[in-house]
């Protein structure tokens, strides 16, 4: 089933006309709890990986105070998935608690030095995703981090990985695994995609600091949220990316270490909609508020805080490092 947008409540370029000029093609993946398999785009699930190509790791010692057990952070969600699919009795049985408590974290407070395999995060066709920018010669794109977060001003270690999907013909069936990782919420759940293209604007502190400030006395006068109507929250890819909800002062651009101003090409984003959803982001589909597990709108497992990850790329040379970025 198809995933779709409501039409826009408010139309952001009628009330500032100069955003007319700023709107951009954004794809909601719009990511549903599922079982995709190495052919489909996902997040969370299989890779479309050369069983003769090294399975990336990280070797960075790590600094942990808790770990938990990713086998069973596995189990546990998949456990969590059938209880709620038995109407009548929800309750963990004895054998699915023994899973669950190993699922839970277990105390480390030390040096965690072992090589860790790179967990995936997001697998995308182009097929699948307008727009997705791919390098010559490539129509698949593969994202995959690092389950243990100390890494540089806290940002996950992320690959990327671009590859002719025709040119995989022996595919790794079983990649390694790690044994442990820092948080289940660094496990991202299978989920099958239902990519839309749909428009976005810049996010606050993106604009310009005289409009900026003509749109701050708006919201003082309306009550409205700007951000809540200008860029689509959850998983996508290109679009404006994810604003800092928080500021409401002009932001520097990210740039390349070209320093070109660099593009977004991936957003993780948590859930799909807020509170009342005053942009109404909801899906059309997804129109009631039904409980389980896990909540249609945000099935992927992944909790960065109040933050989201945002993956940018450079506009004029596919070949330079991505840029990783954490914002509010």
């Amino acid at each position: 089933m198809a995933r779709t947008t409501p039409s826009r409540p408010l139309d952001l370029a009628a009330v500032f006309p100069e955003l007319a000029a700023t709107a951009r093609p954004v794809t909601r993946l719009h990511p549903r709890s599922g079982a995709p398999t190495a052919g489909d785009s996902s997040v969370g699930g299989p890779l479309l990986w050369p069983r003769d190509e090294a399975w990336p790791m990280c070797t960075k010692t790590h600094e942990v105070y808790e770990v938990v057990e990713f086998a069973a952070v596995r189990a546990a969600h998949h456990l969590s998935v059938a209880r709620w699919s038995r109407p009548d009795d929800r309750r963990p049985t004895a054998e699915e608690e023994e899973v669950f408590e190993r699922a839970r974290p277990k105390e480390f407070g030390d040096l965690y030095t072992a090589p860790v395999p790179l967990l995936p995060v997001a697998q995308l066709y182009a097929r699948d995703v307008p727009g997705l920018p791919c390098p010559d010669g490539t129509d698949l794109l593969q994202i995959l981090w690092c389950p243990f977060m100390d890494h540089h001003d806290d940002i996950p270690a992320v690959q990327l990985h671009w590859r002719a999907a025709d040119e995989v013909t022996d595919v790794l069936a079983a990649p390694p695994e790690p044994d442990v990782i820092e948080l289940e919420e660094y496990w991202p759940a299978p989920c099958v995609l239902y990519p839309e293209q749909v428009v976005e604007h810049p996010g606050l502190s993106q604009l310009p600091a005289d409009l900026g400030a003509r749109v701050c006395a708006w919201q003082e006068e309306t009550g409205h949220y700007y951000n809540a109507f200008s860029g689509a929250p959850g998983w996508k890819t290109g679009g404006w990316g994810a604003p800092e909800w928080r500021e409401e002062t002009p932001t520097e651009p990210v740039r390349c270490t070209c320093g070109a101003v660099a593009l977004p090409l991936f957003t993780l984003g948590g859930a799909e909609w807020h509170g009342n959803d005053e942009g109404a982001w909801r899906t059309v589909e997804d129109a009631d508020d039904r409980r389980c597990y896990p909540p249609v709108g945000d099935p992927t497992n992944v909790r960065l805080g109040d933050e989201k990850l945002q993956i940018l790329r450079c506009p004029g040379h596919a070949d330079h490092p991505p840029v990783v970025a954490r914002v509010y």
